[in-house]
């Protein structure tokens, strides 16, 4: 797997001060779409255990709530692997700390048939608490959304969806 970028203290991307993961590859390729240079599986630099180290560094204080995965796609199947390896250590380490996901994949595609399943998409998802779902669709932008781009995206609250069995959005009060 490669990645685009990190972001080391990003208040965008979900509450808080997070640490974010842009992963690279794409085939969605949604028209305007805020990174396109990132549908490129090889765009970036390589993703390794140094890269690994670095964002549990990041990770450490206090004021960082959480870690965001974005794209490019991370539930593409070529991304699952080293994304469950980094969540599992994540989740080990900072047990209280959040992991929110974006994905242009819906959850019922990714819980059911799609292209995005593998062997590593529901010990991802399990690991999850927030799935920004959904492409991004420019005719639905909207610029005044709670982090997400287009309106038909959702913010699903995976904790509370598996406690409930049917999908319970994410409570944007928080």
């Amino acid at each position: 797997m490669h990645y685009a970028t990190i972001k080391p203290r990003d208040i965008a991307n979900g509450p808080g001060v997070r640490v974010s993961l842009f992963v690279s590859g794409c085939t969605h390729r949604c028209p305007g779409c805020f990174n396109a240079e990132a549908w490129d599986f090889d765009y970036g630099k390589p993703f390794d255990g140094a890269v690994v180290d670095e964002l549990l560094g990041l990770l450490e204080p206090d004021y960082v709530k959480g870690l965001s995965l974005l794209g490019g796609e991370p539930f593409e199947p070529q991304n699952q692997a080293a994304l469950v390896e980094l969540l599992r250590k994540v989740r080990e380490k900072y047990p209280t700390k959040t992991v929110w996901c974006y994905s242009g994949y819906t959850l019922e595609q990714l819980r059911g048939e799609s292209r995005a399943r593998c062997e590593y998409t529901d010990e991802m998802l399990s690991m999850i608490d927030v799935l920004v779902d959904g492409r991004f669709v420019m005719e639905k932008k909207n610029i005044r959304l709670r982090f997400r781009g287009s309106e038909n995206q959702r913010l699903i609250d995976l904790n509370k969806t598996r406690e409930a069995g049917e999908i319970v959005l994410w409570d944007e009060r928080q």
